[in-house]
């Protein structure tokens, strides 16, 4: 799975390096985003060759859903089964988007303690993961707009720590994954592959980054591993 990431730049460099435009929402650098947080996406204009940035809620609701009670549940979805799942299917044939980052996180664990490792493609650069969108209407009619990132079988840099990883989509992939004309849903799939682990490293973090209130550089600065460690996610 994917539960903690890293988005350090600005919204500046993030609109440069995808070639999108935004409107007046903001996003200040992140160093230990989390699940049900807004986090930038990067879709496609349906009509106009545009990236658009925009900031979604982080869990899937899916359109028809009652309520938004399962969204922490719908934070990823797996490459494998997205096509068929009613909550993920239409989102893959029509409402794909990217999702920047430049590190995740993940837990080994070791007895009954975690260990937080951070991992990184071309030593911190900017990529994107496979991401999925949708639009629910609450209440009170107000549209709220959220996502999913997509997971897949670990490489050889993410197999020693957990047994998935999130899709990160090579850079020659961006458009076709964006492309609102591209609606079949094998072709869509045939995407969802694990990242070169050449480009990939990991290392470990501190014990800071299983708390969400603690967000700053420090979440990420390698560390010792040790062999105890707080309660994760606390």
């Amino acid at each position: 799975m994917c539960g903690r990431y890293r988005l350090s730049r600005r919204k500046q460099i993030i609109e440069e390096h995808f070639d999108s435009v935004s409107g007046e929402e903001d996003w200040n650098p992140r160093y230990n985003v989390a699940p049900t947080q807004p986090i930038p996406i990067i879709r496609q204009h349906p009509k106009k060759p545009v990236r658009q940035f925009s900031l979604a809620r982080w869990g899937l609701i899916p359109s028809w859903a009652k309520d938004p009670s399962g969204a922490a549940m719908m934070i990823n979805a797996r490459s494998e089964t997205a096509a068929t799942k009613p909550a993920f299917r239409d989102a893959l044939k029509s409402r794909r988007c990217l999702v920047p980052a430049d590190g995740f996180y993940e837990w080994q664990r070791t007895g009954n303690t975690k260990q937080p490792f951070c991992f990184e493609v071309h030593e911190g650069s900017l990529f994107a993961f496979a991401g999925l969108w949708d639009r629910w209407k609450d209440a009170n009619g107000t549209w709220v707009k959220s996502c999913s990132i997509l997971t897949t079988t670990p490489n050889a840099v993410t197999s020693t720590v957990h047994d998935r990883m999130p899709v990160i989509l090579d850079p020659s992939n961006y458009d076709l994954w964006l492309d609102p004309g591209m609606t079949n849903l094998y072709a869509a799939c045939d995407l969802l592959k694990p990242c070169d682990a050449q480009v990939m490293r990991c290392y470990p973090v501190s014990a800071r980054v299983n708390h969400v209130a603690n967000d700053d550089a420090e979440c990420s600065a390698p560390a010792e591993i040790v062999q105890a460690q707080s309660s994760l996610f606390s």
